[in-house]
């Protein structure tokens, strides 16, 4: 595919450590039954991301082999050029600097590249963050200041020191550097590999329930998309939004799903982006109450 315009220690060693801050915490520390409500979201005078990001997909390892795949590819790229400006991601635009600026709420889908296994079958955070150097490097993906850079991999693709596939593991996102500057990358690993742990909304007990768009890495994805997407807009380098668990806003609301709808084929639905339906993770509202829900109003 072309360019298409495509965890008081932990947080202290988390601070010395911005790039990767907080990416491994677990999603509820010490409590297993649900949400940390018990603590506010704070600012820590780090840099946010305003404008409108432009969102840039590498997909890695194999994406071509079956049309499972290949629907995929389409649905994801869908739900990142629709969910930009929605009530759900407006969200985030609750979540300011010190300077008075504050996210738009909004994301550009910007373009995509292929990337077939430079870094081989198991990627560290610093292996994700160089194959997405390279892609600015080479120029196969414009250097863009206000871009995200999302590694998404096919199932036959592992990362451990990220988490993925580990049940108490957030998604994983940080910084590099490239052409002397710095850049936002995010890595969304394919739940085909895992998927009672990278998609337990899909399944009850071993059995595998039905999904929005009959396409268990896809519609996974798309959460785990979301979630991501938030994390880095509101806290892009470590130093912006997080409560004192170090948990990020979208990180508060893990499993988190409120009120759903039927499909036509019988799977839970939240919201509908284009042509799409999805079962997106909850988001962290800002404000007196604060708590997880689909948009700043609920």
């Amino acid at each position: 595919m072309g360019i298409k315009r495509i965890n008081s220690m932990m947080l202290a060693v988390a601070l010395c450590a911005l790039p990767v801050f907080a990416q491994n915490a677990p999603a509820n520390p010490g409590d297993k039954s649900g949400v940390k409500t018990d603590s506010k979201m704070a600012y820590h005078n780090g840099p946010i991301m305003t404008g409108v990001p432009g969102v840039y997909f590498i997909w890695y390892g194999t994406w071509d082999n079956n049309a499972d795949n290949t629907a995929a590819q389409f649905i994801l790229t869908d739900f990142v050029s629709n969910v930009g400006g929605s009530p759900y991601f407006q969200i985030n635009a609750m979540y300011p600097d010190g300077f008075g600026g504050a996210p738009s709420g909004a994301l550009f889908y910007s373009g995509a590249v292929i990337d077939r296994y430079s870094k081989g079958f198991e990627l560290t955070a610093s292996d994700i963050a160089a194959i997405v150097e390279d892609k600015l490097v080479t120029g196969q993906l414009p250097f863009d200041p206000s871009g995200i850079y999302v590694v998404l991999a096919s199932a036959d693709v592992s990362s451990n020191s990220t988490g993925f596939c580990a049940p108490s593991a957030l998604p994983h996102h940080g910084t590099g550097n490239a052409l002397g500057s710095q850049f936002r990358y995010a890595f969304v690993g394919n739940p085909n590999r895992c998927p009672g742990v990278a998609a337990p909304q899909f399944f009850s007990g071993v059995t595998q329930l039905p999904t929005p768009n009959q396409n268990l890495a896809a519609d996974a994805m798309a959460s785990t998309l979301a979630q991501l997407l938030s994390r880095v807009i509101t806290n892009p380098s470590g130093g912006a939004w997080f409560d004192r668990y170090g948990l990020e806003n979208a990180a508060k609301c893990v499993g988190q799903f409120g009120p759903t709808y039927s499909t036509a084929n019988g799977a839970r639905a939240n919201l509908k982006l284009g042509q799409y339906d999805y079962l997106i993770q909850q988001n962290w509202v800002l404000g007196r109450k604060e708590h997880c829900a689909m948009n700043s109003s609920l």
